[in-house]
């Protein structure tokens, strides 16, 4: 396992919101250096998930119609979340709810791998939080499908890291909100 005390994400990018009504959506866009296919799997198979998610999922998600379970990781206090998958297009579209936050992922393919976008609703004060996590669990993901896993961060581990700090600052300029203390 490459080594956890080595990692530094990089500067905040690829996030915009757009609000439409009350309801507030952050939307992530990666570059992976992987093809969508293992891109696919990564997010929809529970063995991958729990590598870097920051939920366990107790089936996959990979089917329309699929019910599944989803607990946070190493957040204050547990949550436990049952999801029915909304569209499953292998490997191109996946949507689904985890608890009150609708997720849309697209995949297309990329010179250089796979383009990855996250559209997930989200309170307008936890967006830079939302982000910065997001943006740790991509890296985290990006490592674990080249074969050099750093292992999962998530919940309050990850809001206590110095590169998690960081992020918000940077991703609440970036999307010009303000960040709760």
């Amino acid at each position: 396992m490459a080594s956890r005390e080595d990692y530094a994400p990089g500067p905040a990018s690829g996030a915009q919101i757009r609000k439409d009504g009350e309801k507030w959506t952050l939307i992530l866009v990666r570059e992976l250096r992987h093809p969508p296919e293992r891109v696919w799997e990564a997010l929809t198979d529970p063995a991958h998930l729990c590598e870097w998610a920051p939920f366990d999922a107790d089936g996959n998600l990979g089917t329309v119609g699929a019910n599944v379970k989803l607990t946070t990781v190493k957040a204050p206090s547990l949550r436990v979340t049952e999801t029915t998958v909304k569209r499953a297009d292998a490997p191109k579209l996946l949507e689904y709810q985890w608890g009150d936050f609708d997720m849309r992922w697209e995949l297309e393919a990329s010179d250089r791998g796979t383009r990855l976008t996250l559209w997930t609703n989200i309170g307008r004060p936890y967006i830079a939080m939302g982000a910065a996590g997001w943006h740790i669990c991509f890296d985290v993901l990006d490592r674990l499908l080249g074969s050099e896993p750093i292992g999962r961060f998530a919940g309050m581990e990850t809001m206590k890291s110095e590169g998690w700090k960081r992020l918000h600052k940077e991703y609440a300029q970036l999307l010009g909100v303000e960040t709760p203390e």
